[in-house]
């Protein structure tokens, strides 16, 4: 149809076919003013000019970009403005493609790796805008830190933030579903207020770069010393590990570490303030929350201190003034009876020999299963097993092993590897006069006890790894307890220590149990048990 001046009109339904648009919403749109009909007809129904319809087909865009009507129409109605009006729906489709971005992340690491607390955090946490993230943070540091004196540390993690990239990697994704498990799971914020209040107590006042420059330099050090102890295969509760704390001990004495002026040389003091600042400093869910922020903002997170912290600590414990130890074991190393039923080079072979049945039984298919033994497989644990030969056999021959404690000691069969170690440490042990030859402080006796002692227990390990009878040698376990509990019975059950806290164990179970249960094992039943 035409109107008087010629211009080409159309019916609403014709207007709905080019459109695409329902009838019924075109009408409700001119209703609103939206898209008013450009005139109607004699019969009174509305239609609509090639202008009017340009305006509805940008009222459908705006609208499928988000668009209110009422939004729709004072942009139509100010042409000038629909520049800016667009501009600004831009920056909110970006904010809302973010979030989007951010929930697809979360919905595809979390299948794997979150817990249901921290998955309802984080998808919290993914709605709000920056700045109500950075409130939650705040209000989080201010709840945690109170009314402490320490404003640098409370500004510094202000800092840091803890929001997700806006193209996350998926390492950053992973840090950010572990931040929510950790600020969920509770763990952070008491260990957040213990080191905050420990800074207020000691070090409150301005931030001093060179300090902070002085405090790294010293971490370096003392790291590097642990480091090296750790490779060397240095136990922290030996006399061995006392030489280590004494280089750190001189290392932070005159240190600004130091806090106390009036101690100036290594002794029980020393050590008792090093331990006590350690411990304070000791916050593994805090030092976690660091390296998640360090992922989250694109930077290298700095390594973690825990393990050499923990050597440390342990070190120190067990050696808490200088010589502590090794005099301990002196003393104790007087008393030269042999509390084994038929000896203690009888002891040795028969150990090394049911051992020795237990590796020949292990195939290759066990190496990756796990062990009681921490972190260790199968194969860590077999691995161990030959090393220790080759250490007190070493040891018996006057030619202690000085590296490889990390080296590849299995080869390409395990069981040849260790039965060659076994016999060449008890032919060492066998030379006429061994056992009573001082190697130090011990007779050497006490070497082929330690190696008794070691196979014992972690026979007992290989055991349990495999699903076997534990009850291995139970005169061998009777006659070890009493001789564990002698020498080991000081030493601190640490994270970093040999040993965990003792586990209970029924009375009635095997004798090689009662062992393992008081060097920290959890004697659980096997299948041999139940049968």
């Amino acid at each position: 149809m035409h109107n008087d001046e010629q211009r080409p009109m159309w019916s609403i339904g014709t207007v709905a076919r080019k459109t695409g648009l329902p009838v019924k919403v075109i009408r409700h749109w001119s209703d609103l003013g939206v898209v008013p009909p450009a005139g109607r007809t004699t019969a009174g129904y509305r239609c609509y000019d090639a202008a009017a319809v340009a305006r509805l087909q940008l009222a459908r865009t705006l609208r499928d970009l988000g668009m209110g009507l009422g939004e729709i129409r004072a942009a139509l109605d100010r042409e000038d403005g629909l520049a800016e009006v667009a501009a600004a729906h831009v920056e909110a489709l970006e904010a809302q493609i973010r979030r989007l971005r951010t929930h697809q992340a979360v919905l595809r690491t979390v299948t794997h790796r979150t817990t249901r607390e921290g998955l309802a955090l984080m998808t919290r946490t993914a709605h709000m805008s920056p700045d109500e993230r950075r409130a939650l943070i705040h209000h989080f540091l201010t709840e945690t830190l109170d009314d402490l004196d320490v404003p640098h540390f409370r500004e510094g993690l202000l800092a840091a933030g803890a929001d997700l990239p806006e193209n996350p990697a998926d390492d950053q994704i992973e840090a950010w579903l572990e931040l929510g498990e950790l600020i969920a799971g509770g763990e952070l914020q008491p260990a957040m207020r213990r080191m905050a209040q420990y800074a207020a107590d000691h070090g409150p006042g301005e931030d001093d770069p060179a300090a902070a420059e002085e405090m790294r330099r010293l971490t370096d050090t003392w790291t590097a010393h642990v480091r090296e102890a750790i490779d060397a295969g240095t136990a922290p509760d030996s006399p061995a590990a006392d030489p280590v704390v004494a280089e750190i001990v001189a290392a932070w004495l005159p240190s600004r570490a130091n806090t106390d002026p009036t101690v100036t040389t290594d002794g029980a003091e020393a050590r008792g303030l090093l331990l006590e600042q350690l411990t304070a400093a000791s916050e593994p869910a805090v030092e976690r929350f660091w390296q998640l922020l360090c992922v989250l903002g694109g930077r290298p997170a700095p390594p973690s201190l825990a393990r050499a912290g923990d050597w440390l600590t342990t070190a120190l414990r067990a050696n808490p003034t200088p010589g502590a130890r090794a005099t301990q074991l002196e003393a104790l190393y007087r008393e030269d009876s042999d509390p084994w039923p038929s000896g203690v080079l009888d002891a040795c072979a028969r150990v090394q020999s049911t051992v020795a049945a237990l590796i020949r039984d292990t195939r290759p298919t066990d190496f990756d299963s796990p062990t009681p033994c921490g972190d260790w497989t199968v194969r860590d644990l077999l691995d161990h097993l030959v090393w220790e030969n080759i250490l007190w056999g070493g040891l018996a021959q006057g030619t202690p092993p000085t590296s490889g404690h990390t080296d590849d000691h299995l080869g390409s069969d395990h069981a040849a590897a260790f039965e060659t170690a076994a016999n060449e440490a008890l032919t060492a042990f066998r030379q006429p006069g061994m056992l009573t030859r001082t190697f130090g402080p011990a007779p050497g006796r006490r070497l082929v006890e330690q190696l008794v002692i070691e196979l014992l227990v972690h026979g007992w390990d290989l055991a349990a790894a495999l699903g076997r009878n534990r009850d291995l040698l139970p005169d061998l376990a009777r006659a070890a307890l009493p001789v564990v509990r002698e020498i080991y019975g000081d030493l601190p059950r640490t994270a970093g220590g040999s040993f965990g806290p003792p586990q209970p164990v029924p009375d009635d179970a095997p004798a090689l149990d009662h062992l393992a249960g008081y060097l920290g094992r959890e004697p659980r039943p096997t299948r041999s048990d139940r049968h």
